[in-house]
């Protein structure tokens, strides 16, 4: 009899190109409206796409893992291995079972009503076999109802990334299709006018304060001038469409061939089932593969992982990690040093964005707040954090200690720290201080923009590089290098 694997059969039909019909429908749906609205978004929205793709497919695959398929593939399983007498002596106890959760119950019930087919030696496998086409049927009548309700969603989220684009284009002027990509892998929050004001307000404020751009530059520049062999990116991984010739591919008809599958079966075959007499050397070719059936051959689609390598020269791509950015929130900062806080901030991920790199924002006074900027709803932490209002004390260490505990990790190799604040604060304790020179050692840079001509001058001493802006009528920019211990 046959044997069914539930895993294995929802997959089978998750693979059917349900799924690669949906993403064509999904892209025929938008491609007008993206092409009419930003240019290079039409790769990111493919991306996208080709990344929901896959997640569908697990979501449609674990459907065969609720309760009630679970139930009926399990007494399913039971079944197939009875022998005759044990199956015509406890059909009805299956036929109860299947009552109350089975699409199959109805025609199981139908079958079992014809006496005769009590005195066929092949009744047990041909009811197996009809209940096999009917949970074929049930699982994939279910799949589609779990495609379509996440096909609607997921149209309902490149409609409202579209629009928060849309919105984008009058706080950013960039061009650039990384930093593109990368706003739309941010922008699945709605942002209200609200929102945008804030963001063009801090746009505009970098805008008129050049000298803030320069630091920001220069601090996005400093992660490629690092000379160490273990942050060359030896091969880079791409996603492709590989075409392989497919026998299970349906395009075209190239023969005739022996099987079982009663899908493909030729007209004449069917001819057996019309005579009583002959109905059994039907199931009999059935059992034995040897029905005639049509072969189809043609080309199905599969995403490959393809890996290319890089040659070693001077002009390697160096992985560059994450900006951590430490911001002084403290009433000391209030009024025109927090614009320019918030300023850097703004700038930094944008230079992210381009670069390809997360940025971390940690707001502190004497507690600490943290956003990340760069994650699926960036642009509402981008809001957030722009909103926020400085008040409260300053406990630096505080923040520097949480910094370094988060930096101990692989995701923050090469990673920039920069601290904005006023630094009127005491130096840190000998155990920081060795803290930050053991993540030194490890490729990490330590920056400081003080905006205060006060600042501890010790406490600067433990940073890579030291910037000065002090906001006035005439603002001066004083970069120097710290002595490192």
């Amino acid at each position: 009899m046959l044997g069914v694997d539930g895993l294995n059969l929802a997959m089978m039909i998750a693979d059917s190109g349900l799924i690669d019909t949906a993403v064509n429908e999904l892209m025929d749906n938008i491609q007008l409206l993206i092409a009419a609205e930003n240019r290079g978004v039409n790769t990111s929205v493919q991306n996208h796409l080709l990344k929901w793709r896959g997640q569908v497919k697990k979501k449609m695959t674990n459907v065969c893992e609720t309760e009630r398929f679970q139930q009926e593939l399990a007494l399913y399983q039971e079944v197939i291995h009875w022998d005759e007498n044990t199956f015509f002596r406890k059909i009805p106890e299956v036929l109860q079972q299947l009552e109350w959760h089975s699409a199959f119950y109805t025609t199981a019930r139908q079958l079992c009503e014809q006496k005769k087919n009590f005195s066929n030696p092949m009744f047990p496998r041909y009811f197996c076999d009809q209940w096999y086409n009917s949970l074929s049927n049930a699982l994939k009548q279910a799949q589609v109802m779990e495609l379509e309700a996440n096909k609607e969603k997921v149209l309902d989220d490149l409609y409202q990334r579209i629009e928060t684009l849309r919105s984008m284009d009058q706080v950013t002027d960039t061009d650039d299709v990384q930093s593109i990509h990368r706003l739309w892998n941010m922008a699945s929050a709605k942002l209200g006018k609200v929102d945008l004001a804030v963001m063009k307000k801090h746009a505009e404020f970098l805008k008129k304060h050049k000298e803030i751009q320069q630091i920001a530059e220069s601090l996005g520049r400093m992660a490629s001038e690092v000379d160490d062999p273990d942050l060359q990116r030896a091969s880079i991984e791409t996603l492709q469409l590989v075409e392989e010739q497919s026998d299970q591919a349906t395009d075209d008809i190239v023969g005739v061939h022996q099987s079982d599958d009663l899908n493909k079966i030729l007209p004449n075959e069917m001819l057996f089932l019309a005579h009583p007499e002959l109905e059994v050397i039907f199931y009999k070719h059935l059992i034995d593969k040897r029905l005639l059936n049509y072969r189809m051959q043609g080309k199905s689609r599969t995403l490959s992982k393809v890996t290319t390598s890089k040659p070693a020269n001077a002009q390697v791509d160096i992985e560059k990690g994450p900006f951590v950015v430490c911001i002084d929130a403290s009433g000391s900062m209030n009024g025109f040093p927090e614009q320019c806080a918030k300023a850097v901030a703004y700038a930094l991920m944008q230079i992210a964005l381009a670069d390809n790199r997360d940025c971390y924002v940690v707001i502190f006074s004497t507690q600490i707040i943290t956003y990340q900027l760069t994650k699926q709803d960036g642009l509402r932490e981008v809001c957030d954090f722009l909103s926020y209002t400085f008040k409260g004390g300053t406990d630096l260490e505080l923040a520097l200690s949480d910094a370094i505990k988060t930096m101990h990790s692989d995701r923050y190799k090469n990673a920039d720290l920069v601290v904005i604040s006023d630094f009127m604060a005491p130096k840190p304790s000998q155990e920081l201080n060795d803290a930050i020179n053991t993540l030194k050692a490890q490729h990490n840079r330590f920056h400081a923009i003080s905006l205060s001509r006060y600042g501890n001058p010790q406490l600067m001493e433990i940073f890579d590089y030291s910037w000065r802006y002090y906001p006035g009528i005439i603002g001066r920019l004083i970069k120097s290098r710290s002595s490192v211990k």
